[in-house]
């Protein structure tokens, strides 16, 4: 099978108590550990990518502003009609 164009490898260094415990993780979801990190990584992006999204469209909403319902405020003159 040749490599997918789209990715690139990377290299990481992991204790070794770590590594003992990713591979042990990795063969229980019946993955490879590059697998599993590839995984996490994607899921890391996404929930990145979903806080900024969300954090642009609540500034927007901000800077729109909310009609709460009052009337319009009255002029000076009519404040001080006798």
């Amino acid at each position: 099978m040749s490599p997918d164009p789209h990715k690139q490898n990377v290299t990481i260094s992991l204790s070794k108590p770590t590594l003992r415990k990713v591979k042990v993780l990795a063969a229980r979801r019946d993955t490879s550990i590059s697998g599993l990190l590839a995984q996490q990584v994607e899921i890391l992006v996404g929930e990145e990518e979903a806080y900024e999204r969300a954090e642009r469209q609540a500034i927007q909403l901000l800077d729109h502003g909310f009609h709460l319902g009052g009337l319009a405020p009255a002029s000076r003159d009519e404040l001080h009609e006798r």
